[in-house]
């Protein structure tokens, strides 16, 4: 039985959610193609009608991931509060791709590091525009720094297994970034 384009292309797309999921919340290397296949409810042998090899996966589950993300908050105070948040440390599966996989795809094919240096610079651009009062040049040193920062403390506040101090890394990043004077409301 042959399978319509727009079923093929809604296929694609539940691997695609369910790499991205599984990705994050245990690594490239602890993901197998049956794993993403079985969470996508699809059969394991179906995986070479979509993409040709895990590594070719992995490039376009980041891809995926950050085409949706192109659309965040430029304001970095604000998109601070939500990302520095006990409910975003808490959701790795659904978080952001560069705090959960950032160190993993360091070591990961030529594709998926461009694909990740592509939405980090992404990210840089749209949090420098939204520093509009800013000259350039400061208003992108401001914008690496705060992002940085962002993602160091999600990361240390994830290792960190004494709650207490892992919300204090959070809190206190959030007030490092206002006190940077970044975003709308700083």
């Amino acid at each position: 039985m042959r399978v319509s384009r727009e079923q093929v292309a809604a296929n694609r797309a539940r691997i695609l959610e369910a790499a991205s999921a599984l990705f994050r919340a245990r690594g490239y290397d602890a993901v197998t193609v049956a794993d993403v296949m079985n969470a996508a409810g699809l059969t394991h042998g179906g995986f070479y009608g979509y993409f040709k090899s895990k590594d070719a996966l992995i490039a376009q589950t980041l891809a995926h991931v950050f085409s949706q993300g192109e659309t965040g908050s430029a304001d970095l105070t604000h998109f601070a509060a939500g990302y520095l948040s006990p409910a975003h440390r808490d959701n790795v599966a659904a978080g952001c791709p560069t705090a959960a996989l950032g160190a993993e795809t360091v070591r990961q094919t030529p594709e998926a590091r461009a694909v990740m240096a592509e939405g980090l610079k992404k990210t840089i651009e749209r949090f420098s525009a939204g520093l509009a009062d800013e000259a350039a040049g400061e208003a992108r040193r401001k914008a690496i720094g705060a992002w940085s920062a962002m993602v160091g403390a999600v990361i240390l506040a994830r290792l960190i297994d004494d709650p207490a101090l892992s919300d204090e890394v959070l809190e206190q990043t959030r007030a490092w970034i206002g006190d940077q004077g970044v975003g709308n409301g700083a």
